[in-house]
């Protein structure tokens, strides 16, 4: 069988480059040549410990590329499609799914790296390896279910569509999907990361006004006032009152992009009575948040979970690609580093560093 250079976590942080076996497709499965893989913070929990994945792990989730190849019984593909991998799957056979809520299905292997019969494409000198998320972007090729991989506009830069199939859906989802903010709501968005720029571009989509943005660094901050952010401040204990000095009520919807148990606790009190706190960003396995649930329910305000912003792919994709190739957002913006396979690990740690924009990995 074939074989593919893929970055490897065997529990060590620092990733190492290897010739991986990756097997045909089979029947509704789809080969595809990756042609960029973002570098998320979904993988960074990984190789720092906070989330348990099985190993060898083939990491990467956020990618895009070609069809080279597809397996017995796929009708929506066909080799020389665009397509934008999603890193979860859907069955289409449980309740979520028939309900049209597919960021909710029971039944997909993506969470477990595998694909819809419980095998994985790919081993390691004879020994099972898994695709994170049951995708492995950060791969020369994977094969995938086919129902994760999405086409999408062939004009569409490699770039901007892997982001496309994590941040952006996440980000651009929170507020469309879940918080469904309309036009002229206030905002505030905790973390200017990949996702907290996401965020920044759906609200000033939307028409959110204003735009509030916490962050610890100025070079995050200054990004963030790039993609539409009318207010900028740092991030810390007395964020409550900051937002108060710019909204006295306080703010309509409030979004948590970096998954801190310390800053996900303090966003009801950033809300106005009957506002939305969102969480977005993931915290690591075994962390708690306490919340005031009394002052939550006398004040009427909501506490959202929004997982990969109630996105449903088949549908969002395109629309989210045709967005960027109308002039709507500028997803290309948010690209502040391009690297090779190779370069993966200082990629990481570039993110750690709290470097502004996103890296995205070019095949």
């Amino acid at each position: 069988m074939p074989t593919t250079r893929a970055a490897v976590y065997d529990g060590n942080p620092t990733l190492d480059i290897r010739d991986v076996t990756l097997r045909d497709p089979g029947a509704g499965e789809v080969l595809v040549r990756i042609g960029a893989s973002g570098v998320c913070g979904s993988d960074r929990h990984v190789l720092d410990g906070d989330w348990e994945m099985p190993q060898p792990t083939i990491m990467g989730h956020e990618g895009a590329g070609v069809v080279e190849a597809v397996g017995e019984g796929v009708r929506s593909l066909e080799p020389g499609d665009h397509v934008i991998m999603t890193w979860f799957y859907p069955c289409g056979v449980c309740t979520s799914c028939r309900e049209g809520r597919t960021w909710v299905c029971t039944g997909s292997g993506s969470e477990a790296c595998l694909l819809p019969d419980g095998s994985t494409p790919m081993s390691l000198e004879g020994t099972t390896a898994y695709p994170y998320l049951a995708v492995g972007s950060m791969s020369e090729r994977v094969v995938v279910a086919e129902q994760a991989a999405i086409k999408v506009p062939e004009e569409l830069p490699f770039d901007v569509a892997a982001l496309i199939g994590c941040s952006i859906a996440t980000g651009v989802g929170a507020v469309v999907n879940d918080a469904r903010l309309q036009a002229g709501r206030s905002a505030l968005v905790i973390g200017a990361g990949g996702v907290g720029i996401s965020i920044i571009m759906g609200l000033a989509l939307a028409g959110a006004s204003p735009i509030i943005v916490a962050d610890v660094t100025d070079a995050s901050l200054e990004l963030a006032r790039e993609f539409g952010a009318t207010h900028t401040v740092k991030s810390d204990a007395s964020l409550p009152e900051r937002v108060r000095e710019i909204v006295p009520e306080g703010v309509d919807v409030a979004f948590e992009a970096i998954g801190r148990p310390d800053t996900i606790a303090i966003m009801p009190a950033t809300l106005k009575r009957g506002g939305s706190a969102v969480v977005v960003g993931l915290p690591p396995q075994d962390r708690p948040v306490p919340i005031d649930a009394l002052a939550l329910a006398e004040e009427g305000k909501s506490l959202l979970g929004s997982n990969y912003g109630s996105t449903v792919p088949a549908r969002d994709f395109p629309m989210l690609a045709r967005l960027y190739l109308d002039g709507r957002l500028p997803i290309d913006r948010l690209i502040t580093n391009r690297v090779s396979l190779d370069e993966v690990n200082d990629a990481f740690d570039l993110m750690r560093s709290g470097a502004r924009g996103r890296t995205v990995i070019m095949f």
